[in-house]
């Protein structure tokens, strides 16, 4: 009779060669798998499943109508059931250089793609990603991780006296930083739902830095991406409330003391004083997307002085006294606090008003009657209108346009 150390160390070392045998399972499925003719194929091993789709901003948008007026959202395709339970549904054309997400949809149900560890949290849910890349320079190229010399990125606390909390925050430094000198500040802000790690996940952010730079196509800067979210000190999960489900305004259980814009300068201050900046309004540039892009309209009318460079990506703008909460109010007549900051922020002549939205974007009336009141009151800027609505694409493609204007 076996003794039971003995049956004890045989069910140890079966757990042990299972264990092993998990580690060193890999799922032999290519997808998404790129095509020789510039399609692309996916697959998905689900051979009990009824129904199989694909969705996601590679696929042509299905448009529809809300509250907020028409939106656009990804479309979807259906895959076809193969030999073994695989799934496979191809591209009806070659798809162009880009950054894509995805997701399937099994019986309805949505599920990562289990054959690409590649994937991005936009607020509350995760996509997988993948990248088309056809020639050197190209959108594909830019987004990608190339051999050139690389910045440094970081995830930075720091005291908000404003908000009296501590904060997190992303800061990216240049190739070449640790030799010294003084660098100019690139402040770049999220939208609603999004935190910290938005514009290094979604945005890509360091691969288009470092191959702008590596390119001599935008001077070596500092960026800086902070939370815009007052009411959170960090990314969900990343701070002291713990694991819970993130909103598309942040943390609701908690109430900031002040604002954004209000605390802002303390953002400013803490980078002047742990960084090697170039501490003027001549070598400072904000911008931002959607909700980050109402912040930097916000931000630099209340400052004046401090950014020299304004960058708005489908900026949520409202030129009455209601802020965000007045973004879908008939009436945008202009309140005289923000008519007397934009009087003095544009006499003060900043070096770049930049202003980029897309067609279709849900945002674009807001947008529209922003630049008429510009107009009006002969207020210079420079305009980018694009095809499409509020999406990454776009905001990644301003992001390369405005980089390259800046210092």
């Amino acid at each position: 009779m076996k003794s039971f150390a003995a049956i004890t160390l045989s069910l140890m070392l079966s757990a042990s060669a299972l264990g092993q045998q998990a580690l060193f399972d890999v799922n032999d499925l290519t997808s998404p798998q790129q095509n020789p003719d510039g399609t692309v194929t996916f697959r998905i091993l689900a051979p009990k499943a009824i129904t199989v789709e694909v969705t996601g901003d590679f696929l042509p948008k299905k448009v529809v109508n809300t509250p907020q007026g028409s939106q656009e959202f990804d479309g979807i395709a259906s895959l076809k059931e193969g030999a073994n339970g695989i799934w496979e549904y191809t591209t009806t054309s070659a798809l162009q250089p880009e950054m894509y997400s995805y997701k399937f949809k099994v019986n309805g149900m949505d599920f990562l793609d289990p054959s690409n560890v590649y994937r991005c949290r936009d607020i509350a849910s995760f996509t997988n990603i993948f990248i088309i890349s056809k020639e050197k320079g190209d959108k594909g190229d830019l987004y990608n991780v190339n051999r050139v010399a690389h910045g440094n990125v970081n995830k930075v606390w720091y005291d908000s006296p404003t908000l009296k909390t501590k904060r997190r925050m992303t800061v990216y430094t240049p190739a070449g930083y640790d030799k010294g000198g003084k660098y100019p500040v690139l402040y770049l802000l999220h939208g609603a739902g999004g935190d910290e790690d938005a514009w290094t996940t979604l945005g890509r952010a360091a691969q288009i830095l470092d191959n702008l730079i590596a390119a001599g196509k935008a001077k070596p800067m500092i960026v800086v991406m902070p939370n815009g979210n007052a009411n959170c000190d960090a990314a969900p999960g990343e701070w002291d409330k713990g694991m819970y489900k993130p909103t598309f305004m942040g943390h609701n259980a908690s109430k900031p003391i002040a604002s954004t814009e209000e605390s802002f300068k303390d953002i400013v201050n803490y980078i002047d004083k742990n960084y090697r900046t170039k501490a003027n309004k001549q070598n400072r540039a904000i911008c931002g997307l959607s909700m980050g892009g109402g912040h930097s309209y916000g931000i630099s009318k209340l400052y004046p002085d401090m950014f020299n460079y304004v960058g708005l990506f489908s900026a949520a703008i409202s030129l009455n006294s209601k802020g965000f909460d007045g973004l879908n109010d008939p009436d945008q007549k202009v309140a005289p606090d923000v008519e007397k900051q934009l009087k003095t922020m544009f006499q003060k002549k900043p070096a770049l008003y930049w202003i980029a939205i897309g067609k279709t974007d849900f945002l674009y009336k807001n947008n529209k009657d922003y630049r008429e009141y510009l107009d009006k009151m002969g207020y210079p800027y420079e305009y980018v209108e694009t095809d499409g609505g509020h999406i990454w694409r776009n905001w990644r493609i301003y992001l390369t346009e405005f980089a390259q204007k800046l210092f």
